[in-house]
């Protein structure tokens, strides 16, 4: 490619940032990575009426956390600021009257209510070249009376001038050349004078062509507007800057029925949206990947192969090797299941894949708020010891508890079952044994132990069950010398002592 790449992620700030969002900004990351381009961060607040306070806050700090950096926005500026098109009204108003001048465009004071009657004339109407000249706008009305109107205070819109029956082909890098006929097209609005402000149209194509996009990357349910960009970017001369389209296929429900949605996270007990959002109006607050305990790298792996794949077996993948091996060629037409349990086992994966060091500093204020007072250290033994048998690190505690704590009470099922009216006696034998231990390693433990066991010709497992129920709680945890080695020798009789005291058969 001779053009620097350039390529743009512009989400509305209409309310939290959907994970079908993410992946958009995570395709157009990779794509300008791989070709040593710009990741630019567009802000299309338009819409006047749909601004959400605190969503824009919310996509950056989306973004920071999962590490996919812009090389221009909003938030950090750029040679093509400003990055938010509410920042932009005077650039806009200019390109709306090169539109005007050139006949491309023209200005109509149509009355909601008197679209709404049009509608219920005319069966599936829309304005275009067969019904405009039906309608109040400056190709009906002399200038003098468009002038006065506008004199006067009415607020009118701006439309596109869309004449009919015309080829429009859209070459799009993943779906190949698509045609269309132009009467299937609306004069769409591209400016309002009710708020000053243009509509997505006008205001993507402005920006794009003014910032130099050299590839837009979006959703699939933007094709239907292709045309009409590419029909735009006619209008103004521009052809030969055109950026080149490609459609992403649709993130869809675990199910494959339909585009995925927030209800369908309620439903099935996944998050929609990277960071916990707190809707403003009504309070509620919808579930982050953040805030449900994945890691960003995971959710980035996991988002990179819904829609695409490498063309191997591989899965996990690092930021590097994603932007290394990714093209969009290789991204499906088709959409893309959210399998989200998918989702939790490249979480299992990363997790495994973490120093015990990382995890330990995750899970630390986590033992903070119930007051366990720990060095950072013995964290990291003890992560070490039980991560593989988590998805999630909120899960740790669960899995590792016995080890910051004896056991406050113990599991009915398997005292019944492992406490048998011998095993008060056996463990004390086994204290007297572990009291003669000089090295506590988990390794010497068992040598010794297992000694004694086969000494005296004692049923190992018996004696093992019981040995883990008194230290543990429950019949649960990794191997049950590096859990005694890890807690100690004092705390280790201390537990036993206090079994030998405790556990009553029913």
């Amino acid at each position: 490619m001779s053009q620097k790449v350039r390529v743009r992620f512009a989400p509305s700030p209409t309310g939290p940032l959907h994970i079908g969002g993410v992946r958009t900004a995570l395709y157009n990351y990779l794509f300008a990575k791989k070709h040593g381009g710009d990741f630019i961060l567009r802000i299309e607040d338009t819409d006047s009426q749909r601004f959400v306070p605190g969503a824009e806050e919310y996509i950056i700090e989306a973004f920071t956390w999962l590490g996919l950096q812009f090389d221009e926005g909003t938030h950090i500026g750029g040679p093509y600021a400003p990055y938010r098109q509410s920042d932009r009204k005077d650039i806009y108003k200019k390109y709306v009257e090169i539109l005007l001048d050139k006949g491309a465009a023209y200005i109509a004071f149509d009355t909601p209510a008197e679209l709404e009657a049009k509608r219920a004339e005319i069966s599936n109407f829309q304005y275009d070249a067969s019904t405009r000249n039906g309608m109040r706008n400056s190709l009906t009305l002399s200038k003098e009376v468009v002038d006065n109107l506008i004199k006067d205070g009415n607020q009118y819109v701006v439309r596109f001038k869309i004449e009919a029956n015309q080829e429009v082909v859209v070459n799009d890098l993943i779906r190949g050349e698509v045609k269309y006929n132009s009467s299937v097209l609306d004069d769409k609005v591209l400016y309002k004078s009710a708020d000053n402000l243009p509509t997505y149209h006008l205001a993507n194509i402005v920006d794009d062509h003014l910032m130099e996009i050299t590839h837009v990357i979006r959703g699939e349910e933007w094709l239907p507007s292709a045309p009409l960009h590419v029909l735009l970017y006619r209008a103004f001369g521009w052809e030969d800057t055109m950026p080149q389209f490609s459609h992403l296929p649709l993130l869809l429900k675990p199910e494959g029925n339909g585009k995925l949605s927030k209800r369908d996270g309620d439903r099935l007990g996944f998050p929609v949206f990277p960071l916990e959002w707190k809707d403003p109006k009504t309070g509620e607050i919808s579930s982050g990947y953040r805030e449900s305990g994945y890691l960003p790298e995971a959710v980035i792996n996991f988002l990179a192969l819904l829609g695409w794949n490498p063309g191997n077996d591989q899965e996990i993948m690092s930021k590097d090797e994603l932007i290394q091996l990714f093209s969009l060629e290789k991204c499906s037409k088709s959409g893309a299941k959210f399998d989200y349990e998918k989702g939790k086992w490249f979480n299992h994966q990363y997790i495994q894949l973490s120093s015990n060091a990382e995890i330990a500093n995750i899970f630390y204020p986590m033992l903070e708020e119930k007051s366990v007072d720990v060095n950072i250290e013995y964290v990291e033994t003890v992560v070490g010891l039980v991560k593989e048998r988590v998805n999630f690190v909120k899960e740790l505690w669960d899995q590792s508890f016995f080890f910051f704590q004896s056991p406050s009470s113990y599991d009915e099922k398997v005292v019944k079952k492992r406490w048998k009216e011998d095993s008060p006696a056996l463990m004390s034998e086994l204290i007297d044994v572990l009291k003669g231990i000089e090295d506590f390693s988990a390794h010497n433990q068992e040598e010794i132990v297992k000694a004694w066991i086969e000494s005296k010709n004692y049923h190992l497992g018996n004696i093992m069950n019981a040995f883990r129920l008194a230290i543990v709680g429950e019949s649960k945890g990794p191997h049950m010398f590096d859990i005694t080695a890890t807690i100690g020798k004092e705390a280790t009789l201390s537990r036993l002592e206090k079994a030998i005291r405790e556990i009553k058969l029913s």
